[in-house]
Formats: structure tokens, sequence, C-alpha cells
């Protein structure tokens, strides 16, 4: 027995094909902190750095919900979407969970590396999510890259080699998001902008304006809820695509 319904169509394929409406219900808690997040760091309020690890957390909550009903379950592609957003947790809380270390950012930018060691993987490797090749336009990435490292070197004293790296993995992430399309794509971008001007707030505080710290946070819940529900939403068609071709 199988969860066919009428016209061969599986529950999977219905849910993808009823609209976004199923796709972002479980994410409203975590959109809702985002918000929550981003006014907290405008206004200077102190829960802003409570509410900031609760982004991640709930972010899981809504992929493992968006995600409940794929059949076949997806777990290799789940798998490394969730260790993506672990490591952001931690790279999020770098100062909390480490707290051994004087400063934080050495931590946080080995947590975030993994994190998009994960994401490059999964989109990589994972069935269904690529639609083809990478655009033209993702060679701007890469242009992107080298301005950016030119920019921050100067600036970025015993942390360059590690500054280098990282952001090679943030481009990949970016780059290899492009080949997924549609709302994964827009995420890799905007996960690409909150970095960059995260970076100039490390290496370069005094060039950047006080609203560039809620800008950071805005771009980075946006750009990780895009590539969450993006994928989330592509297994779920992948899932759905044998019944409806059969």
């Amino acid at each position: 027995m199988t969860d066919a319904l009428p016209g061969g169509q599986s529950a999977a394929g219905q849910r993808v094909a009823a609209g976004p409406t199923q796709l972002v219900l479980p994410f409203v808690p975590y959109i809702a902190i985002s918000v929550v997040h981003v006014a907290f760091i405008v206004l200077g309020n102190p829960l802003a750095g409570p509410t900031k690890l609760l982004l991640m957390p709930l972010l899981a909550v809504g992929i493992l919900w968006a995600a409940a009903g794929i059949r076949p379950w997806p777990g290799r592609a789940l798998s490394l979407l969730l260790l993506g957003v672990l490591f952001s947790w931690l790279g999020d809380g770098s100062s909390t969970f480490f707290p051994m270390f004087e400063d934080e950012v050495p931590m946080m930018l080995a947590c975030f590396g993994i994190a998009h060691v994960c994401y490059v993987l999964l989109m990589w490797r994972g069935r269904g999510l690529a639609r083809g090749g990478f655009p033209k336009w993702a060679l701007g990435y890469v242009a992107a890259y080298v301005l950016l490292i030119a920019l921050l070197v100067p600036h970025t004293g015993d942390l360059t080699i590690p500054v280098v790296f990282y952001g090679a993995l943030l481009v990949a992430t970016a780059a290899f998001a492009a080949r997924c399309g549609g709302v994964i794509a827009w995420g890799g971008f905007w996960f690409l902008a909150s970095d960059a001007i995260l970076s100039f707030r490390i290496f370069t505080p005094d060039a950047m304006p006080d609203w560039t710290s809620g800008a950071v946070m805005l771009t980075y819940t946006l750009g990780q809820g895009l590539i969450a529900a993006g994928v989330v939403r592509a297994l779920a068609s992948r899932a759905a695509a044998p019944a409806s071709s059969g």
C-alpha cells in the first residue's frame, strides 16, 4: 500500500504542488525570532545576545518540521544541512561556547568554516538540488572574493591565512548555491553579503557605521533561512518526482 493520491501523485507531491504555505509555516518561529533579534540589535537591547542563540535551533526545528513528511527520508542531505546549522550556531555563540579563548574570532571562523564545508558538500553531492552547471554570473563571486581579500588583508594580521581560507569557503557556498537556482541561490548571496559586512566590522571597525550591525544579522538570517527552506523544498520535489512521473 502506498501514499499515492488520486491522479497518481504522492502525498509529498501534493504538498509541494499545494503552494508555499506548508513550507513557510514550519519556519514562522525562526522568522519571528529573526525579526525580534534584528530589532533588538537596532534598539541596543541587551536581549540581542540571548535571542541570537535561539536562531539556529529554531531553524533546525523548522527544517525537521518541514521535512517530516518527505518519503523516502533524505537522511544524508538533511544531515549535512543540519550539521551546517549546528556549526553556524556554534559560530554565532563562539564567545559563549568557547570562553577559554580571549579572542572569539578564530573559533567563529573555524565553526562557520565547517558549516560552509557542509553546505558545499550538500549542494555539490545532494541529488536533486543542482539545476545545472555554474551560471556565468557566478563569476562575480570570484571577483568579490578577490576584492574582499585585497581590502581586508592589510588589516587581518595573524588571522590572514584563516581569513583567506574562510573567504574561499564562503564564496564556494554562494557559487554552489547559484547552481541550485531560485531560493537557494538567493540564500547563498545574502549569506555572502552578511559575512562581507561582518568582516569589515571586525577588521575595520572605525570605517563601519553602527547600523551595519543590524545589517549583518538581517542578511545572515535571511541567507540561512532561504538556504534551509530552499533545500527542503528541493528535497520534497525530488521525492515527489517519481510518483508524479509514474
